[in-house]
């Protein structure tokens, strides 16, 4: 069955992002191609200076690409008025950042930082009250509300976050870097929550990440590589070896290729079959081969 594009939240096409400093230009994002469907929880891994941070402000409307297209929900970021990107990013996106700062206004109680943005779209007392309670219980953080940010571990500070991320109930949630300073069994726990809210509120998360372990937290993995999608790792099914044992979960893993037919092999393939600039590419059947030069030349002599 093929997906229509009505199935995207997000869709991103020839994306380029260039910054100028003075008299250089550094290119964040060179053609980059991205699609993520409602509801979906992804993550985008890539090297610093990747471009996946980037593209992360794009999707929240903080930065404008210097060419390509992108929509998200329908609407067209490129198009947009500056009033309605601020109307679009108070209402239609959440965001999470890495620095605890970024995040939380640290003479407010947890209770009052994750209200304060319901204060400010004139949610009524009883409506602002009703979801803040419930979203700091969905956090665990039900008997931490009245507590300000520093006393609060680096963990809770980041449920508080997501909070605040979700509580305007957008359709996007957007974080950078979410467990970036965290140590690795509560950062376990930071993407055991965004699965929760995910399947809770149906709301689309879009997190960028370091971490290695995140595949198993989340529905695809898209890896960037010099300002392009480069690898793609899907879950696709659960297996069982018992019917006692749990489910496993099932992974893919895809070489992306953009409309132009331009494709990113991983570096390690690259390396152990010594392809260089020239390669030769060959049908076999339902196949392509992917050969270098100079085992094609030994070949035929």
């Amino acid at each position: 069955m093929t997906t229509v594009q009505n199935d995207y939240y997000i869709i991103c096409e020839d994306l380029f992002k260039i910054y100028k400093l003075a008299d250089l230009e550094v290119v964040a994002l060179r053609g980059l191609d991205l699609k993520v469907r409602k509801g979906e929880l992804m993550a985008i891994i890539g090297a610093s200076g990747s471009g996946k941070s980037t593209l992360l402000n794009i999707l929240g409307g903080l930065e404008t690409p210097s060419a390509g297209q992108v929509t998200v929900g329908g609407r067209d970021l490129l198009t947009m008025s500056p009033q309605d990107l601020v109307a679009y990013r108070r209402k239609d996106a959440g965001f999470v950042w890495q620095q605890g700062g970024r995040n939380l206004i640290p003479y407010l109680s947890a209770y009052q930082n994750v209200e304060l943005p319901l204060i400010l779209l004139s949610w009524t007392p009883r409506k602002r009250r009703e979801r803040t309670r419930e979203l700091l219980e969905a956090v665990g953080l039900k008997d931490r509300m009245k507590y300000k940010p520093v006393l609060l571990s680096g963990g809770e500070q980041q449920r508080v976050a997501i909070a605040i991320g979700v509580a305007h109930n957008p359709p996007l949630l957007l974080a950078d870097e979410p467990t970036g300073e965290l140590d690795t069994q509560t950062a376990a726990g930071i993407f055991d929550l965004f699965r929760s809210l995910n399947q809770t509120y149906g709301i689309t998360i879009v997190v960028v990440t370091h971490d290695a372990n995140v595949t198993s937290k989340v529905d695809r993995v898209v890896t960037i590589r010099d300002g392009r999608s480069s690898l793609e790792a899907v879950r696709v099914a659960h297996t069982f070896e018992r019917p006692t044992d749990k489910p496993r979960e099932s992974f893919e893993e895809f070489v992306l290729v953009d409309k132009a037919g331009r494709l990113q092999l991983p570096k390690e393939l690259m390396d152990k079959l010594n392809l260089e600039e020239r390669t030769r590419v060959s049908f076999a059947g339902d196949h392509i081969i992917i050969e270098p030069e100079k085992s094609t030349r030994r070949e035929s002599r």
